[in-house]
């Protein structure tokens, strides 16, 4: 059941990727406007390493950059990071950071943020799959689509790793296909069609 009293309803574009997932990420984020209303939270599968993409990204957005800690405010016009071992939530308008809940093999933590969107956010969602190993995310779009959001996959002849991508489109629950730059141009759609 979604959290109805929270007045919180811009769109939230969640942007799960891994290995080679930056190419990805910055050639979106250099296509997309900073005023658009929306929040952008980049959800890297990563489980040890500790991200530099909070250093890195602000060369390529005008958008405010943020590492995201516990209790987070979600507002529109930022790109938010998920840190390194921990899972996502969002509850009452706020990110939560939990303990990683499968601290070996491959990390869950896209699925895990998405099915938390699902649940928790009565804005629009928009769920995007990038570059990456493995197949995190992919169990979550059906939910995405339940809640009457859009799921787009990163074209695999355009990312450094198809394996996410490809998970993704095997799972039958994927709107479009497109490249990073057709990603932004789709995201920007969407958000003036939701204005």
């Amino acid at each position: 059941m979604k959290d109805l009293h929270c007045a919180k309803n811009f769109p939230v574009v969640c942007v799960g990727g891994s290995a080679g997932g930056l190419d990805a990420y910055t050639r979106l984020l250099q296509h997309l406007p900073a005023d658009m209303g929306i929040a952008i939270v980049i959800v890297n599968h990563l489980r040890t390493v500790a991200t530099m993409l909070h250093e890195i990204l602000p060369r390529f957005t005008a958008m405010p950059v943020t590492l995201i800690t516990d209790r987070l405010n979600i507002v529109p016009n930022h790109v938010f990071i998920i840190p390194e071992n921990h899972d996502l939530h969002v509850l009452d308008g706020v990110f939560r950071l939990k303990p990683i809940s499968k601290p070996r093999g491959w990390p869950d933590v896209i699925t895990v943020f998405m099915r938390s969107l699902t649940e928790h956010w009565v804005g629009k969602l928009i769920a995007i799959i990038v570059s990456g190993y493995d197949g995190d995310g992919a169990d979550a779009l059906r939910g995405i689509k339940e809640v009457g959001g859009v799921t787009i996959a990163q074209r695999p002849d355009t990312a450094v790793q198809p394996d996410m991508p490809e998970s993704a489109i095997e799972s039958g629950c994927i709107d479009f296909i497109l490249s990073p730059e057709e990603i932004a141009q789709k995201i920007i759609q969407i958000a003036h069609d939701d204005a």
